[in-house]
């Protein structure tokens, strides 16, 4: 892992390469106008393998499949993600106090589609944490859609830990098919699938081009880039820890970013000689090593206060303080998708079993945008019922305004009422 310059924390465009682009548009087009027939060219074509149907049958068979401690983690993962999001205020109100009665109405939308990647691993987690909420928001309809797993044909061709995940978490459908062929599915519906209203989840570059080009037509919960974690650390920072950490993100796939901040050189040199010694013998040791030569590295700065500064800059999906009292710091920090404080609460926890959902905004989107909360599946009405006394009030105030733009069958039906 070498330590760089501040041109690390640059971010490199994930989503305008027309190598990319081009594809997709073929691809969510094809779906669209083919239904059925796309999907089941497009899974044989990256997928290898054509299955009979794209829903799997009974999925909750295969709890049985999965063994015992595993089903355990997920449900203790599925329980604190439902203690965390149940303070997640959705609320319906009304108030007298502007005349008559207004208010808000909260409605789940009704159908909802959660991807899952599973290209390079099967990730249960992202499961766990994006349908998870669509059951707290009262969504009645959700669909996990997953890639097929050629060695998973006695479960639908998806994995079975993905699939106890989906039961465990509350998803009324999956559908074995992935990539943008997934998403124009999901979007658009074809013979055997029903569209959704709204697309949220994880996923390569392909999914995060195919969900741009559905946005309209369905919901997106946002343009989900590569994986990014930032640590801040001090001098007093454990570099096995720190080191960890970073293997850790960089394990995701080769566009990670695992960026290191620090103004202490020994702890820099510590750490680049922990991810030396902890790589050897790790299951995804080729991955790492290309994460760690393209958007990852270390970043040596003239004190904690810069590098509090630069991080917040980037704007990170994670950001963990591992310095001594990361409470003095956390006020400064008013960009990112996650904030993790003290070392102890390590970014992994948050990628399964710490509470919050795992979907948070990447590539600099923490500047504007928020993790995924049961908010994204529910819809806002706002309601207005005002009575006589209010209308008469504000009817003129009304007129005034519309004439003042120049939209005169405005202000008509605003002076229609001072009349009567």
């Amino acid at each position: 892992m070498k330590i760089c310059d501040r041109g690390l924390l640059q971010r490199r465009p994930f989503d305008d390469d027309l190598r990319f682009a081009q594809p997709v548009a073929e691809i969510v087009s094809a779906v669209r106008a083919r239904g059925d027939a796309a999907l089941r060219e497009f899974t044989a074509r990256f997928d290898k393998l054509t299955p009979e149907r794209f829903q799997v049958a009974k999925p909750e068979e295969a709890l049985q499949r999965v063994s015992p401690d595993v089903v355990a983690a997920l449900r203790t993962a599925a329980g604190r993600l439902e203690q965390f999001h149940r303070r997640q205020p959705l609320t319906s109100w009304v108030t007298a106090d502007l005349g008559g009665l207004m208010g808000q109405m909260v409605t789940p939308l009704a159908r909802v589609g959660c991807y899952v990647p599973g290209g390079t691993a099967p990730l249960p987690s992202s499961v766990l944490h994006t349908v998870t909420l669509a059951r707290l928001a009262g969504v009645p309809e959700i669909v996990v859609a997953t890639p097929p797993d050629p060695q998973s044909a006695d479960t639908g061709y998806v994995n079975p830990v993905i699939l106890a995940a989906a039961v465990i978490a509350g998803a009324t459908e999956v559908l074995c098919v992935g990539g943008a062929q997934a998403i124009a599915a999901l979007a658009y519906g074809t013979e055997t699938i029903r569209p959704v209203v709204k697309i949220v989840g994880p996923g390569n570059v392909y999914v995060t081009l195919a969900k741009k080009l559905v946005f309209g037509t369905v919901g997106i919960d946002g343009l989900a880039g590569p994986t990014e974690t930032v640590v801040v650390a001090d001098e007093a920072a454990n570099p096995v820890w720190v080191a960890a950490d970073l293997l850790a993100q960089a394990e995701h796939d080769v566009l990670a970013s695992a960026i290191l901040l620090t103004p202490s050189v020994d702890l820099a040199r510590a750490v680049q000689v922990e991810v030396a010694r902890q790589i050897e013998g790790l299951s995804r040791a080729g991955i790492i090593i290309q994460t760690f030569e393209h958007g990852s590295g270390i970043v040596l700065t003239r004190d904690l206060d810069e590098a509090v500064a630069l991080a917040d800059a980037y704007a990170p999906e994670h950001l963990c303080l591992a310095v001594r009292d990361p409470w003095a710091w956390a006020p400064k920090i008013k960009h990112a998708g996650g904030l993790f404080l003290g070392e102890r609460s390590f970014e992994v926890l948050g990628d399964y079993v710490a509470g919050p959902s795992h979907v948070m905004p990447t590539g600099g989107s923490a500047r504007f945008a928020s993790p995924l909360t049961v908010l994204d599946f529910v819809r806002l009405t706002s309601v207005v019922a005002v009575d006589a006394g209010t209308t008469a009030a504000l009817a003129p105030l009304a007129a005034a305004l519309a004439r003042a733009e120049g939209l005169t069958a405005h202000a008509g039906a605003a002076e229609a009422r001072i009349r009567e």
